[in-house]
This record gives C-alpha cells, structure tokens and sequence, in this order.
C-alpha cells in the first residue's frame, strides 16, 4: 500500500514536471511563430509576443525557444507592401521628375533596390513567463518592373539572423531565414490597389540549460503570407494624404524535433498557426526640392485587429508521459507607425531610410531600415 501510494505520488510529480515545462514550450513555441510571421516588413513582423494562458504550476517556468512565428524575422510580408503602395514610391511613378514633371518623362522601366536593417524586439514578464529580448539582423535585394502605365511588379529576397535570449530562463535560440517575396500594384487615378505574397523556410537551434547540461534541438520553420490593400492618395501642393486599408493572412508551420543532452531531452510535435488580421491607417508626407535633388519626408499610423487567430497545440513527451498545450496568440489589437526618410539623388538614384515601430500588449518592436534603389 505504501508502495502504491510512493509510486502514485512519485508519477504525480513527474506529470507536473512535465506538464509546467510543455506549457513553458509552447508559450516560447509561440514568441518564435510571432518572430516569423510579417513580418517590419512586409511582416513584420516579426512581432509581438503573448501571454501565457493559464498560470503555471511552478514559480520557475523553463520555457524552450522552439518552432514557428508568424512575424518571420522581419515583417518582410508588411514592407512589400509599403513599398508598393507608399506615396514616394505612388508620387515617383506618376511625377518621375518632381516639381510638377509630366509623366511622358516617366523613361526609367526597371528598377533595383538593396536594404540592410536591424530590428530589436522586447517582450516583458507575463505571469510565470520571465520575458525575452530578441535581435535581428537581415539584408534584402529585390528587381522589379513597369509592365504597362500604372501597373508594376516586383520581386526579391530576404536574408535574416535573429538571436532570442531568455537569460533568467537560461535558454536562447537562433533563427535563420530565408524569404522569397513577388509585390505588385495596380495605380488607376487617385487610387491605387497593391498587393504582396511572401514564401520563407528557416532553421531554429535552440539551447536549453537542464542544470545538468545543455539540451538542444535543431528543426525547421516555414511560413506563407498573402497581404491586399487599396489606398487613395490625395495631395496638395507638395503635401500628400494617403488612407490605407489592407487585408492580411499569414501561415507558419514548425517540424517535430527531439532535443538531445541534458537532463530529460523532450520530444516535441510539429505545430501550424495561422493568423488574420486587417490593417487600417494613413500616411501623410511632404517633399522638398533643392539643387535638383529631392528628400520625401514622410509617417504613418495603422490600427491592427487579429481577427482571426488558430494557435493550434503541441505535444510535449518525456518518456510515455505526453501532454498536449493550446498554442498561444498575440493580443488581438494593436498599433503600427513609422517614418521615413527618402532622397532622391536623380532620376534614377534613391537613398532612403525607414523607421517602424509595433506596439502590442507587453510587446515593443523596433526597426531600422537603410536602402538604395537604381532605376533604368
């Protein structure tokens, strides 16, 4: 009887150990999904980071970095769209020499642009969870084309680097993505329809201190991501209005992985999330024009909604003991806004630099963006 009683209460324990850290994993299953997904960027986005549901048996939760996020490093979904709709860009396809230039002096056909940027990201304590900080660093090269007047299409690349701390969980992970993005819009007078499509695949390590040694895992991540917006741009003088209103659908997916060294490796499921959101917002610009050259100064502010969020779950095993956790979502409103540089050097030479910011319940997001663009 007292045996019985031992092992009942022996297995009990092991089902809460397994229980409190699974819980931990998919909450930072979730922050790395959110890193994934649109993405300052097209986006990115990332990317907030949510709270954890429920509370967790054990003041000291070991969360894992692990799987996918629907911010993919750098909302690179998000600034392809920008960049089809932005005013600069609006205002330089239709007025290609500034200060009032017809557009049958519209010659450049082609385009090439290259941006390097880095984003900060910074979630606080939320219940047991301790918070993180993560960093990202990435490149972008892109082509792109005049099909007819007012229709333009493009393409490119994204490479990013992102490191996640959790330093009072001891445990951090690396992120390495590769995106491939097609943008287009479609101008008809004032209005302006754009829209983007983003396909990525990336490896995650993560690390994890037992106490008894590491326990890592290497998998990885994918994520897809359609974005359509209509805008109307509006202009005075050298001012401009631009309303924006755009709809958003991301998808990421994370593969099963099996941690190895330490103290109790896990094994840990694959998982799929995916997200809806709308965007609605403005920016307003002016541009300036001194010796031949013009700068765009320009902002912007979005209200987001995540109308639609499927977290779906992930099955943590230690052994034959199994437990099944509830993703986790960011919060479903929130603020985008951001500000940009532009100087156009000549007609065919740009340099311009971005500032964007993401604003979600315990979440903070921080990026800058440098880029040149050549046109022929």
């Amino acid at each position: 009887m007292c045996c019985a009683s031992q092992l009942s209460g022996t297995r009990m324990i092991r089902l809460d150990r397994v229980r409190r850290i699974a819980t931990a994993i998919a909450a930072a299953l979730a922050f790395v999904m959110v890193m994934l997904a649109a993405t300052p960027g097209f986006a990115q986005s990332p990317t907030p980071l949510p709270p954890v549901p429920t509370p967790l048996p054990s003041p000291t939760p070991i969360p894992v970095p692990t799987a996918t996020s629907l911010d993919l490093g750098s909302s690179f979904l998000e600034r392809l769209g920008n960049q089809a709709s932005g005013g600069i860009n609006r205002a330089l396809r239709t007025n290609p020499g500034g200060g009032g230039a017809s557009e049958s002096t519209e010659d450049p056909r082609y385009r090439t642009w290259f941006e390097g940027y880095g984003i900060s990201v910074r979630t606080d304590a939320q219940g047991d969870f301790v918070g993180d900080k993560r960093k990202t660093f990435g490149g972008v090269a892109g082509f792109g084309a005049r099909l007819a007047p007012g229709v333009n299409i493009g393409f490119s690349v994204d490479q990013s680097h992102t490191d996640v701390d959790v330093p009072l969980a001891l445990q951090s992970a690396t992120l390495d993505l590769t995106q491939f993005g097609v943008n287009g819009s479609v101008d008809k007078g004032p209005w302006t329809w754009a829209f983007a499509v983003v396909h990525g695949s990336g490896k995650v390590h993560s690390s994890r201190d037992t106490g008894f040694g590491l326990a890592t895992a290497g998998y990885r991540a994918t994520v897809d991501g359609a974005l359509t917006e209509i805008s109307y741009y509006w202009t005075k003088d050298q001012m401009r209005i631009v309303p924006k209103g755009a709809l958003e659908y991301v998808r990421a997916t994370s593969a099963s992985f099996q941690e190895t060294g330490g103290l109790d490796p896990f094994n840990v499921g694959s998982t799929t999330i995916s997200r809806a959101r709308a965007l609605i917002g403005a920016e307003i610009g002016r541009y300036f024009i001194f010796d031949r050259k013009i700068l765009d100064l320009s902002a912007y502010g979005k209200f987001v909604d995540n109308f639609y969020q499927n977290l779906g779950s992930v099955q943590v095993s230690l052994g034959t003991t199994s437990v099944i956790v509830p993703g986790i979502g960011e919060s479903r409103y929130g603020m985008d806004a951001g500000a940009a540089a532009s100087l156009s050097l000549t007609n065919t030479a740009r340099l311009y630099i971005n500032y964007d910011a993401k604003f979600r319940n315990d979440l903070q997001s921080h990026q800058g963006t440098v880029g040149f663009e050549y046109k022929w």
